[in-house]
């Protein structure tokens, strides 16, 4: 298998792992669809790996890069990117892994982004980290604390 056919199967496994995640063929070409809506193209065709995901956050970003370019047939215009890699090209896998979360999250029913957000020990963490700071300050800025004036 050349370097694109493995990263395109990787890509397909991981968006394949988000919650309530499907593969289906409409008009013959290989996508992920979550609740009926696609949320990721992905595949090699004549020797060029293709990958297009919904960006609604990072377009603007994403759109500086070489390989990137806005979707066709009207897609461009509301955030869909594709990505496209030559043969020879060492797609960046973990770029692409996370422009398929954007779409995902764009996509998604919000009741599976929230199971997929309970399931992050890292959010939880995150979460955790920023709240602790906010009940101090809340404490430190009290009633409570306030020096009174003589």
């Amino acid at each position: 298998m050349d370097a694109l056919q493995s990263a395109s199967a990787e890509l397909y496994a991981i968006a394949l792992a988000y919650p309530g995640a499907v593969l289906d063929t409409p008009w013959g070409e290989r996508v992920v669809k979550v609740a009926k809506r696609i949320f990721v193209f992905a595949g090699v065709h004549e020797g060029r790996l293709r990958v297009t995901c919904k960006l609604p956050r990072t377009r603007d970003a994403a759109m500086l890069l070489p390989f990137a370019s806005p979707t066709g047939y009207n897609l461009g215009p509301h955030g869909w990117v594709t990505a496209t890699f030559e043969a020879g090209d060492d797609p960046p896998v973990g770029l692409l892994a996370a422009w398929i979360d954007e779409s995902y999250r764009a996509v998604a029913p919000k009741k599976l982004v929230a199971l997929l957000d309970a399931a992050s020990p890292a959010k939880e963490t995150a979460s955790r980290s920023r709240s602790k700071p906010r009940a101090a300050r809340k404490k430190r800025g009290g009633a409570a604390t306030r020096k009174k004036r003589p």
